[in-house]
């Protein structure tokens, strides 16, 4: 088995905890219809759920390679809503965007077992990188806002780059900055589809990160490992000591 010099992690429901999203466009909602007693806020509720059923479809390849930026869709959805409920302001699309943007980071965390892994990867002389799909505002604002851009010694953001998991493309340049060979890099991510077919196929070895324990099926990519926390890492590198 191959030495292990560097560590390459997914982002969003890896390291962050995303599903507080519901709940942040929920205070939104209810925030806005506090500032214009017109609206309702089950209704906005229930009208962003749809306008994101047919706008995602139409920018999520747009977002995640760099075409267009996170507040820019955040607005147009917003806008979008607001219209169908009756408020065709264009300044309070505006606020709403801006409103939802601060319940999204005040309801976002890292998970609980982030930090003390880092701090025993670092103690171990691991390099460690981020390989991660979205637009670059989006995914630098989540790095912003919990302070850990620092840890990594390669951030690599698919909007920035214009190319996104699962091509190995992305890999390829987080392992160049890292300046390690790819047999020497582990990547950790909680996609079969984008972080385990990825970093097999440029020659990472592929931890499955499955937090909710779901059962994968023969159908599905197989990992070279699977964990459902991340200090099971330290388990798997130290056995291999």
């Amino acid at each position: 088995m191959q030495t292990v010099r560097a560590v390459s992690f997914d982002l969003n429901d890896t390291l962050v905890d995303t599903s507080g999203g519901q709940e942040a466009i929920l205070r939104t909602c209810h925030d806005l219809a506090a500032a214009q007693p017109a609206l309702d806020p089950a209704r906005l509720l229930q009208v962003n759920r749809e306008v994101w059923r047919a706008y995602w479809p139409e920018v999520e390849e747009s977002w995640t390679l760099g075409g267009l930026d996170g507040q820019s869709v955040s607005l147009e959805a917003w806008a979008r809503t607001l219209r169908l409920c009756g408020c065709d302001d264009n300044r309070f699309a505006h606020v709403a965007r801006n409103t939802h943007l601060r319940h999204t980071r005040n309801i976002a965390q890292l998970f609980d077992d982030v930090h003390d892994l880092f701090t025993w990867l670092s103690g171990a002389g691991l390099l460690l990188a981020l390989v991660t799909n979205g637009a670059a505002d989006s995914q630098r604002d989540v790095l912003r806002s919990f302070g850990i851009e620092q840890q990594f010694s390669a951030v690599v953001i698919s909007g920035e780059l214009g190319v996104a998991k699962p091509d190995p493309a992305i890999f390829a340049v987080a392992i160049d900055k890292l300046g390690v060979k790819p047999e020497h890099v582990w990547h950790v991510g909680d996609s079969l589809e984008k972080d385990v077919i990825g970093a097999k196929a440029a020659g990472l070895t592929a931890v499955w990160l499955n937090r909710r324990r779901l059962a994968r099926t023969q159908d599905k990519p197989l990992p070279d490992y699977e964990i459902q926390l991340l200090p099971q890492l330290i388990g798997l590198f130290s056995a291999m000591r």
